[in-house]
C-alpha cells in the first residue's frame, strides 16, 4: 500500500481560502444563501468554510447546517451491516434559497444525489450548488459536477482519497491518495 500527499497543510489552507473567495464573489452578503455540509466529513469542511467566510468578509451571519444522507442512499438496504446515521441540523428555511452543498470528496456522485433528495424534504431551493475539496473527475457514475473545486485528482478505482483535519488547528490538515 502506497501513499501520496495531494495537499499539505499550507496547500489545504490556500484551497479553503480560494473556495471562500469564490463563494464571496458569487454570493456577496449571503442573505439568500445557506451552507449545508454532508455528514460527517463534508460537515467538517463546511464548518471550516463557514468560519473562514466570517473571517474574510463583512458578513453578519451565514446559515450553516449539517445533513445526514443515510436513509436517502441508494445502497442503504444493500449493506450487510446497518449504517449508523449521523445528525441532521437544518434550523433554517431552504425554500427559495441558494443552497451550497459541501462535501470533502466527489467520487461517483451518489452521495451528492442522496444529499439533493434529502434537501428537497426541507423545501424547494432556488438553486443548489456543489462545493468539494477534492474532485475525482474520472469516476463519476451520475452526471453531477461541482461548481467550486479545491483540487481535481485523477485516481483509479484501487486508490482512495483521504482528507484528514488537524483537530487542534482551524484550517490545518492534509489530503492523501492511498493505493490499496
Amino acid at each position: 500500500m502506497g501513499e501520496k500527499r495531494i495537499l499539505n497543510d499550507k496547500e489545504l489552507d490556500l484551497s479553503v481560502n480560494r473556495l471562500c473567495w469564490q463563494l464571496i464573489e458569487n454570493h456577496s452578503d449571503f442573505s439568500d444563501t445557506v451552507l449545508i455540509g454532508l455528514q460527517p466529513r463534508g460537515y467538517q469542511l463546511a464548518k471550516k468554510i463557514h468560519s473562514k467566510l466570517l473571517e474574510l468578509a463583512p458578513i453578519s451571519s451565514i446559515f450553516l447546517g449539517s445533513l445526514d444522507i443515510t436513509f436517502f442512499r441508494d445502497d442503504f438496504r444493500r449493506r450487510e451491516e446497518p449504517i449508523a446515521p449521523n445528525q441532521t441540523d437544518i434550523s433554517f428555511w431552504v425554500e427559495g434559497k441558494n443552497v451550497v452543498v459541501i462535501d470533502d470528496v466527489l467520487y461517483t456522485g451518489r452521495s451528492i444525489r442522496a444529499g439533493m433528495d434529502a434537501i428537497n424534504s426541507f423545501g424547494r431551493p432556488k438553486q443548489i450548488e456543489l462545493l468539494v475539496l477534492i474532485d475525482r473527475r474520472f469516476s463519476r457514475e451520475l452526471p453531477i459536477e461541482p461548481k467550486y473545486v479545491g483540487k481535481t485528482v485523477d485516481a483509479i478505482d484501487t486508490e482512495k482519497v483521504v482528507v484528514e483535519w488537524d483537530q487542534d488547528k482551524a484550517h490545518k490538515g492534509q489530503v492523501s491518495l492511498i493505493r490499496e
